[in-house]
């Protein structure tokens, strides 16, 4: 990507999360980038695409982070460890993305349909990862859907536990080791 499609993407995704997809004009990312209308639609065809962009480059960071880093592993368990701390550190780093992203999965529009379906996709990783865990006797019995669904929820509720705490560097490991001992520890058979 090169610097002005950069700075267009990181723009859109601040104003998108500061202000909402809707509130945000095609007029106020150029003023803020500082490029003419014209470069932007030399890089994005519309807002529209932008967002789409955006929305896909995040999903697409998160998902091979994870992919890359549970292949190493073998235990169930410790897959789950490494989505965890990968999530945090994403949310932690793109704050802008995961508030972007778990805004947008409320309505019925196609752009949140979009953004469901992408996290939809990505608890069915965690839920895969679960499945195996319970097969290999290495999670306790349960439903792997709940289980997914609740160590997404339980880890996005780390963005809330930032926004409480906005005035502190959010220590990225303490809030993991809190988690885990709260949720994964539980989960361990």
């Amino acid at each position: 990507m090169n610097k002005t499609k950069r700075k267009i993407f990181e723009t859109s995704m601040k104003l998108f999360a500061e202000k909402g997809y809707d509130a945000t004009s095609i007029e106020e990312i150029t003023a803020t980038v500082g490029v003419a209308k014209g470069t932007l639609y030399y890089h994005f065809s519309s807002k529209e695409e932008i967002f789409n962009f955006l929305i896909e480059e995040g999903v697409k960071l998160l998902k091979n982070s994870i992919a890359i880093k549970t292949s190493k592993l073998e235990n169930s368990v410790d897959k789950l460890r490494a989505v965890i701390l990968i999530q945090i550190k994403i949310l932690v780093k793109y704050e802008n993305f995961m508030t972007i992203i778990l805004s947008q999965i409320w309505g019925t529009d196609p752009r949140s349909q979009m953004c469901k379906n992408y996290v939809f996709d990505y608890i069915q990783m965690i839920e895969e990862i679960v499945k195996e865990g319970i097969e290999k006797g290495e999670i306790i019995e349960g439903d792997p859907n709940v289980i997914a669904s609740g160590i997404f929820g339980f880890t996005c509720s780390s963005l809330i536990y930032k926004m409480r705490h906005h005035d502190e560097e959010l220590d990225v490991a303490t809030l993991y080791k809190e988690i885990e001992k709260s949720f994964i520890k539980k989960l361990k058979k």
